[in-house]
């Protein structure tokens, strides 16, 4: 991988969001200079990260992946396949830090949950999940069929949850897809598939496992309703704070205090992704894999690049870039309420062009498009997968800043989504629906889980939406599902066009 070419792309795709976010900042919101810096300086670490890391993807992660999921295929054990699955989607579940950091959000809002119970659910709901996904492949059942019944037992089982949890639920798939894990569970995927010669159930891995969690929290919830924990429990309106600079400091302090304080938490956010991952490459190695010394030296190396690149990423994320989100939602919410009119155009047009942009800058969304691209042998594009991803994106955080300020039931757009997303697989090819279903847990990345909810909790501050602030990483998930499998239409007719005029053509000769 060229290096310099891999910083010009990423640096591509994070320098429009620093554009809009200072063009308004600067010049319509007047935000202070102190939060402008720090979101420039976060801006610049995220393009440096995300170039790193994927470089250790590609060294590291990606053959781990490919190469563990076609030796346990050759191993011609199912019950040894799926058991090592489930303990790896388990395991690095449990110690993702999205889902460490989603426990507290859940129980900041009921106090009744409890966190490590509620990490457990989530860790086993994407176990099971990852075993069905890895069955089907190997069984060669079909992925729309398998995403039909999933999604049918799901809403479903939604019928009886409490209506408060529906956009904790939801949001639990997206949050369990973090930047170690969806390249580790895509190449799996990829290698399971690979002993098998079948492109077509290449992709789709991901997106079973997002439905995992989802279940199990619904689960959760109607054992928690029926137990009697939601009588008497009031949510908590969970606020949003904007970081300030320390009024007694200077203005170089004031800007990167904020960088030192996050580079500890980050730090360790990093270590508790790779730890597990790295472990199970050593017990890999020892039992199954037993490759070239050479080799490992790669892996290794690949693995250090992505703890590098991880850490300065997250680091840019939350030192600076997270807390202009915020400030810029809370904002331009505050103008859109006071003034409405034109207020309220920007403020959704800001949230359509900030979600267009941001999804191609996460890490996840590179290495899927990349292997898309790798699998179809160039057929499909990545600039078209990327083009697509970032309208369904786009129109994803469109709806959620509208609801944030309307404040309206999240299942007014879950509902008519999903059905739709299963009436496009009747039409779609598998590979697609393949493909549709992964994007959509991996849009709803760390950056958009950061960034964007930030932008969306500052505008519901000002409007409606209360303290609803659940929903948002649920819709990010369910619009590439549409957008991506209307892609696949428009594929295949291109496709059938092309073939009938080859057919008329040769028909004339």
């Amino acid at each position: 991988m060229n290096i310099l070419n891999k910083l010009k792309e990423t640096a591509v795709s994070v320098l429009p969001i620093m554009g809009i976010v200072l063009i308004l900042g600067i010049f319509v919101l007047d935000l202070e200079a102190v939060l402008l810096s720090r979101f420039v300086i976060g801006g610049l670490l995220l393009i440096v990260g995300l170039t790193i890391f994927l470089l250790g993807v590609d060294l590291g992660i990606q053959p781990l992946g490919e190469r563990s999921g076609a030796a346990l295929t050759k191993k011609s054990s199912l019950s040894l396949l799926l058991s090592v699955a489930f303990v790896i989607g388990f395991v690095v579940t449990a110690a993702e830090p999205d889902i460490q950091v989603f426990g507290d959000q859940v129980k900041g809002i009921f106090p009744f949950v409890n966190k490590s119970t509620i990490t457990f659910v989530i860790a086993t709901g994407v176990g099971l999940f990852i075993m069905i996904g890895l069955l089907r492949t190997v069984l060669n059942l079909s992925i729309k069929l398998t995403f039909l019944i999933a999604y049918s037992l799901l809403f479903a089982l939604a019928m009886f949850a409490p209506n408060a949890f529906i956009g904790i639920a939801f949001d639990s798939g997206g949050a369990t897809t973090g930047p170690m894990t969806v390249p580790f569970i895509m190449a799996l995927g990829l290698g399971v598939s690979s002993v098998r010669d079948d492109n077509d159930n290449s992709f789709g891995l991901t997106g079973v496992c997002s439905i995992g969690p989802v279940i199990a929290v619904i689960l959760y919830s109607i054992y928690l309703k029926a137990s009697g924990a939601f009588e008497g429990q009031q949510a908590i309106e969970n606020t949003s704070q904007i970081q300030e600079g320390l009024a007694n400091t200077s203005f170089i302090a004031q800007v990167f205090a904020s960088f030192g304080h996050a580079f500890g938490e980050v730090l360790h956010e990093s270590l508790m992704s790779i730890a597990p991952l790295f472990a199970m490459f050593i017990i890999f190695q020892i039992l199954l894999l037993k490759m070239t010394g050479r080799q490992v030296v790669r892996i290794v190396i690949g693995f250090i690049y992505a703890l590098i690149g991880l850490t300065i990423f997250l680091l840019g994320v939350k030192g600076g870039f997270s807390q202009a989100g915020a400030a810029l939602g809370q904002a331009l919410g505050q103008k859109a309420v006071n003034n409405g009119g034109l207020w309220y155009l920007l403020l959704v047009g800001t949230g359509l062009a900030l979600g267009a942009i941001i999804v191609c800058a996460e890490p996840a969304v590179w290495v899927l498009s990349e292997q898309v691209e790798q699998v179809s042998g160039g057929t499909i594009k990545r600039k078209m997968l990327l083009i697509f991803l970032s309208v369904g994106t786009a129109i994803a955080i469109g709806l959620s800043i509208w609801r944030a300020v309307a404040g309206f039931d999240l299942k007014i757009i879950l509902i008519p989504g999903y059905i739709i997303s299963m009436l496009l697989m009747i039409f779609c090819p598998s590979l697609f629906s393949g493909i549709a279903f992964d994007s959509g847990g991996v849009a709803s990345g760390p950056l958009t889980s950061t960034f964007v909810l930030s932008f969306t909790l500052g505008a519901a501050q000002s409007g409606n939406g209360g303290n609803d602030s659940f929903g948002v990483i649920a819709l990010v998930a369910m619009m590439p599902l549409i957008a991506i499998q209307i892609m696949g239409i428009i594929f295949k007719f291109k496709q059938n066009s092309v073939k009938n005029k080859q057919l008329s053509q040769g028909g004339d000769l």
